[in-house]
Parts: structure tokens; C-alpha cells; sequence
């Protein structure tokens, strides 16, 4: 059975008349095993073939060398299916309704099958997205998860089709989004992923997509938990006013919220592998005189309705200064990563919308926060897109020659954050 830890960093002091508590709540995960064996797993692999997947020739022929080896990583006694996407969703394995169990022999058969994977059409995500929501409904399985790859941005259906989709696949199945090239949109992409619990990349060129998809289903196998959940209490007259995952991503999980007693929400986290994440929790309680100290908060890591690690959130009324006014380093941390990710992104738009004054102070603004927390990794994507000229102080350049999948790689990877270091 796996098990789970979680610890809690926070400054638990509140100045007089404060309400707010914020912690930082890191969970790990030790002995997850493998999908599939505490109940049945469930993969789709989703290949755009539209028409454009063949301009040039090397994306149609990447993605089928792409989804032959993700079908590879797939163990055996695993539900699986293969879609080909275009105008419509059209099966490309099993042969027949439904989905298949992996074998040697059905292995064998879908490698196969996707070598026939030829482009043509239309891009028509939110059918795509349906069809798998009805392939999931057919099988038995505790995970499900499912990687789409699209070249180009959505057309040849309704506009409502996507948002549609979405709500009707929503908590049903896990899907990791990459886009090839740069002619896809990342709003798109990042709407799919965040709806669905999954991850949104790109792949700038063919010859990597390979790796990229090996990699992704690699890890989905080795999420051996299929579901947990943060379920957090507070007491009466409280509220919780967010909780988000900061670490490895980015992720704002306060509206996934459920209502499940008086006093308990429950937060859908997804399926774990052996790793840590970390999670902002924000609580509003009722104001309490100096010296008193209230439970804000309970956190709960539950699995099967089943608790498997939990951590409080205090706080503590004081008229010291010196103990009020100190903000934990885990929370200042991941505070300035949520800004960061958002800051890159409000930048890029102004530089798209030709604000190019906007996206200057914006993108310099990031390129500090990055330098101050220490994300190397997207300190090395700005620089692609800005000249820093003072990393400290937040002065930047635009680059006059930017190359567009630069942009797009700085987009989708925002929300990827640098963990807070830990004083040994």
C-alpha cells in the first residue's frame, strides 16, 4: 500500500484583527506501484491526422512513430484504445466498439494499425474529447488517462463543441495535451489540460515527439494510486478562500471543490506516482483576541474515503511585531511562483497585442521574480524572448527576432515551478 506524508510550513501568528492563515502543505507519496494494481487501468492515445499534420510530411510520420511507442509503454492488462483525430474521431484500434485489453498479441495489432495513420480533415478537438469520455465509460478501471497531440487549432465544429466536451469529461479521465510545431493555440491546449487534470506542452520539433510520448506514458504507468483527494476542514464561520498546487506545477484547484459535510471540502489531486507536490491553502477564520490560538484548518490527504496523511493549520493572535510580520519562506515562495507564471503570461499577451511597453515591464518583472527564487529553467526560456539586461532589478529588453515556438514554449511551461529549498 502506498504511503503518504505531509508536512506543514507556515508563520502561524496573526496580527490583531487578522482572519487570513496561509500554509504550505507538501505531501509525499512512497510505494505507489504500478497503474492498474489495485484495480483496472485505462489509456487512450489520441492522434491528430487532420490535413495539416502533413505540411510537412515528418509531423504525420512522428506522431505514428510517437503513438507506436507509447503503445509499447502500455503493461500488460491495461485497457487501451487509439483515436485518430480529425472532422471526426475516428478508432484506429481496437478493430471493433470499445477498447481493447493489452496483450502481446493486441500490442502487436494497434503497432500495426497506427502505421496506417494517414492525414486529412479538419480539427475537431471537443469531438475528439467526447469520444473518449464514451470509451472510458465502457471499461471498468480506477485510472483513466489519456495524452491528445494537435498541430493546429480547433475548427470545422461548433465553438460550444470544446466547452461541451469538457464539462461531460470532467473527473472522468486525466489528459496530457502537447501541441507539434507552432501552429496550435495554447489557451486551447491549457483549457483541456487544466479541465482535465493534465499537463500541456510543445513539442517544437518532430524528432522529439517520440521521447515525449514515451516519457508520458511511462509515468501514467507508474501512477500506481489511481485517485486522491485533499480534504480539507474548517471550522464554523470559516472559509477557505483558495487552495492551488504550486509544486511541480501550478495548478488552481479552488474551484474543483465539493461540498461533502457542513464543514469539509474535497479537492481532486488526480493519481500519484512516487513524488511530493505541494499545496497553498488559504483560510479565512473568525477574528479571535490576543493570545488566543484556533485550528484554522485540518488537511487531509484521503484515498478511498480512507485518510492517509493529515497536517493542521494554526493561528495564533499576537501583538508582536516581530513574530506577525514574518512570512514563511514556503509561502513567500510559492506566492511569488503563482505571480511568476501569471506574469509571463499577461506579458506575452501584451506582446501579441503589439504593447510591446507592457510586455517589457511585465516580462522584466518575471525575469526578477525568476532570479530571485532560482528558477533556472525559466530564467533560460526568458532569455530566449528578452534581452536581461539587469536581472535584479528586473531590466529587460525585447528581442527584435523571436522565434514563435520560444514564445510558445515560455507559455506552456509558466506554470512549471522550482521547489522551495529546504534548510537541512
Amino acid at each position: 500500500m502506498a504511503e503518504f506524508t505531509a508536512e506543514v510550513f507556515q508563520n502561524e501568528y496573526l496580527a490583531d484583527g487578522a482572519t487570513d492563515a496561509h500554509a504550505v502543505v507538501s505531501v509525499t507519496c512512497r510505494g505507489a506501484g504500478k497503474a492498474g494494481e489495485v484495480g483496472d487501468a485505462a489509456e487512450i492515445i489520441i492522434v491528430d491526422t487532420s490535413g495539416s499534420m502533413d505540411m510537412p510530411p515528418t509531423k504525420i510520420a512522428a506522431a505514428r512513430r510517437a503513438a507506436r511507442v507509447a503503445v509499447d509503454e502500455i503493461v500488460d492488462g491495461t485497457w487501451f484504445a487509439v483515436i485518430s483525430g480529425h472532422s471526426v474521431a475516428q478508432m484506429v484500434y481496437p478493430p471493433h466498439p470499445g477498447m481493447a485489453k493489452m496483450t502481446s498479441v493486441t500490442r502487436a495489432d494497434a503497432q500495426q494499425a497506427v502505421e496506417r495513420l494517414r492525414s486529412g480533415g479538419a480539427t475537431a478537438i471537443g469531438a475528439w474529447i467526447q469520444a473518449a469520455t464514451e470509451l472510458f465509460a465502457q471499461v471498468s478501471a480506477a485510472q483513466r488517462h489519456a495524452i491528445l497531440l494537435t498541430d493546429g487549432k480547433i475548427e470545422g465544429e461548433p465553438e460550444s463543441a470544446l466547452p461541451q466536451a469538457l464539462e461531460a469529461a470532467r473527473g472522468r479521465f486525466q489528459c496530457d495535451c502537447r501541441g507539434i510545431g507552432q501552429d496550435w493555440v495554447v489557451e486551447e491546449l491549457r483549457e483541456i489540460a487544466t479541465a482535465l487534470m493534465g499537463t500541456v506542452d510543445i513539442v517544437a520539433k518532430p524528432e522529439d515527439l517520440e521521447a515525449d510520448f514515451e516519457s508520458m506514458m511511462r509515468e501514467s504507468m507508474n501512477r500506481g494510486v489511481a485517485d486522491a483527494r485533499l480534504r480539507i476542514w474548517t471550522p464554523q464561520g470559516s472559509e477557505v478562500l483558495f487552495v492551488r498546487q504550486v509544486a511541480p506545477t501550478v495548478e488552481d484547484l479552488t474551484a474543483r471543490g465539493v461540498q461533502t459535510a457542513p464543514l469539509v471540502r474535497e479537492f481532486p489531486t488526480g493519481a500519484w506516482s512516487d513524488e511530493s507536490r505541494d499545496y497553498h491553502v488559504a483560510v479565512r477564520v473568525p477574528v479571535a483576541g490576543v493570545g488566543n490560538e484556533r485550528l484554522a484548518a485540518r488537511v487531509e490527504l484521503v484515498v478511498d474515503d480512507e485518510v492517509r496523511a493529515k497536517s493542521l493549520v494554526k493561528a495564533v493572535w499576537s501583538t508582536d511585531t516581530h513574530l506577525t510580520t514574518r512570512i514563511d519562506p514556503a509561502v513567500a515562495h510559492y506566492t511569488g511562483q503563482v505571480k511568476l507564471a501569471d506574469t509571463i503570461q499577461k506579458g506575452l499577451a501584451a506582446k501579441a497585442a503589439g504593447d510591446d511597453r507592457t510586455a517589457t515591464v511585465l516580462l522584466g518583472e518575471a525575469a526578477k521574480i525568476a532570479h530571485d527564487s532560482g528558477n533556472e529553467n525559466t530564467t533560460r526560456l526568458l532569455e530566449k524572448v528578452v534581452d536581461v539586461v539587469d536581472a535584479d532589478t528586473g531590466t529587460v529588453r525585447l528581442k527584435q527576432h523571436v522565434e514563435k515556438t520560444d514564445e510558445m514554449a515560455l507559455d506552456t511551461r509558466s506554470t512549471k515551478t522550482t521547489r522551495i529549498r529546504r534548510e537541512p
